[in-house]
């Protein structure tokens, strides 16, 4: 697509497949375009990777960061279970999260926690409430050691932020949905990718290979689950999407 934003007329024109279309550069329609765009470039330029959370670098959205705030809010989870750990800042950041709440634990899971990641994350003033496992996070042996650390009348949270190829989220869905608990969610986060394959940084498999096509099938073949954007807590405006890394990541277990 491509489109022209004119600041002294206040239009945004955009041409593409579809055609020719003027919007008001002051309009719902026309902030979804331009956000949609941003998120492209800042993802291609590492915008997500300027932020840290308590001195941990959490590499996401800050969008993201803010809905997920509203659904733990909303569903109290006793345990949040993250596949994927990097340097430790989404951890910490759940772990903030439980603390404030007066209630729930994080469980961390990698295929390599590296030594000073470790290191930073059990000396955090967060730590206990963090359980750091290191191996893959589909390994057999892996999924039954989260199992044993989640008692029966808990309630879960799962996201799925670890290898993003189709086939390894598939597998990460397929190991972790029966610990969802009703009204919580299994997330599949980075979907991003499928709109990221012409961008410098991207790979051209990505418009198939990418976690929301293994969150579709997911939902197609588990109706007990439900592939629905959490709605927003609070709204005094006309928008309804939200600018994310995570389009089709949010399965709610009915």
């Amino acid at each position: 697509m491509k489109f022209t934003v004119d600041t002294e007329a206040k239009t945004l024109t955009c041409e593409g497949n579809a055609g020719r279309e003027e919007l008001p550069l002051y309009s719902d329609r026309a902030f979804e375009i331009l956000s949609q765009a941003w998120v492209k470039v800042g993802w291609n330029q590492r915008y997500s990777y300027t932020f840290s959370w308590m001195g941990r670098p959490i590499i996401q959205l800050p969008e993201d960061m803010i809905r997920t705030q509203e659904v733990i809010h909303r569903v109290q989870p006793d345990v949040i279970i993250e596949t994927g750990v990097a340097h430790g800042g989404s951890l910490i950041y759940y772990a903030s999260l439980c603390k404030a709440f007066g209630r729930g634990r994080v469980i961390g899971i990698d295929i390599e926690i590296r030594p000073h990641n470790r290191q930073a994350i059990e000396s955090h003033p967060l730590a206990s409430y963090i359980t750091l496992i290191e191996g893959s996070s589909t390994d057999p042996e892996i999924v039954a050691q989260v199992r044993s650390l989640v008692k029966p009348d808990e309630s879960i949270l799962v996201l799925l932020d670890s290898n993003h190829t189709k086939a390894h989220v598939a597998d990460e869905l397929a190991a972790y949905h029966s610990l969802v608990t009703p009204g919580s969610y299994l997330v599949a986060t980075d979907g991003i990718m499928k709109d990221l394959s012409d961008v410098p940084r991207g790979q051209p498999e990505w418009t198939w290979d990418h976690p929301t096509a293994a969150a579709m099938e997911f939902a197609a073949a588990h109706p007990e689950f439900e592939l629905a954007q959490p709605p927003w807590t609070f709204n005094e405006s006309g928008l309804s999407q939200n600018i994310t890394h995570w389009p089709g990541a949010w399965l709610r277990r009915r």
